[in-house]
């Protein structure tokens, strides 16, 4: 979690419902009704604990009070220990929780203790990233645009191998590259050479910029999860681009209905 600032933290709820409303208008659907979808479950009165970790960086300011706010956003009972590390998840045991939500410098996961399901961030959040550009309403194909193949991008484009999509992806990391081309089936994308047009883009890097105008079709949707953005402010206006980007909230949701 150390990409995560106070700053990017700060308003979630109004971020979220700014980025809600682009992706109703460039899907048709909003995004409980994506990951109702996606994950075939619903959410009900579920009680979530959040427990604060310490390790490594240490605690995000804003971090666990952003992840309350978010579970009160999504109707649930959520509540915030007094206590960190191994005494917080003693005392969300003992309050009741139905679902744990804790992060460290490497993982942040949702881990329901009545079902044992368990989730990383980092795989919901490419699933949840993913399957918003996929649903572009403007597509004519099946042809996708990954950028970035790291464990978001990764998991993002598995799923959309799974689901059927004709899979394009970048990574400068020739390596990472050709593991997703012999893991997964998808195709290089030459960014120099190609010279072909996407109107839907998953992008899943901690980098600006990666987004050019050889990349992208007119009404395009850019999905993409990455701090900071990939795509420029006046390349998103030239483009008329529906640019869904947000850090915390989707993915949450993303973690909270795969393990419901």
């Amino acid at each position: 979690m150390t990409l995560l600032t106070p700053d990017d933290l700060y308003n979630v709820s109004r971020q979220f419902e700014k980025n809600n409303d682009i992706i109703k208008r460039a899907t048709g659907q909003g995004i409980r009704d994506i990951c109702e979808s996606v994950y075939n479950t619903r959410l009900g009165n579920e009680k979530i604990g959040i427990i604060p970790i310490t390790a490594g960086n240490g605690i995000i300011d804003n971090f666990a009070e952003s992840l309350f706010t978010i579970t009160n956003y999504l109707k649930l009972d959520g509540f915030i220990t007094n206590h960190t590390d191994v005494a917080g998840y003693y005392e969300a045991v003992n309050q009741n929780a139905d679902i744990l939500l804790m992060a460290d410098d490497y993982v942040f996961i949702a881990h329901n203790l009545r079902n044992g399901k368990i989730a990383t961030n980092h795989v919901c959040t490419g699933v949840i990233y993913a399957e918003i550009a996929s649903r572009c309403k403007y597509a004519d194909t099946k042809d996708i645009l990954v950028i970035g193949l790291g464990k978001v991008g990764y998991a993002g484009a598995s799923h959309l191998i799974r689901k059927g999509f004709n899979v394009y992806a970048y990574d400068p990391d020739n390596e990472a590259l050709n593991s997703a081309v012999q893991e997964l089936g998808v195709h290089p994308y030459d960014i120099h050479r190609d010279g072909k047009k996407f109107c839907m883009v998953f992008e899943a890097t901690p980098n600006e910029n990666t987004i050019t105008k050889d990349m992208i079709s007119e009404r395009c949707l850019v999905s993409t999860p990455g701090i900071p953005c990939g795509l420029s402010p006046e390349l998103g206006n030239d483009y008329d681009v529906d640019l869904v980007m947000e850090p915390l909230l989707i993915g949450v949701a993303s973690m909270l209905y795969s393990v419901i």
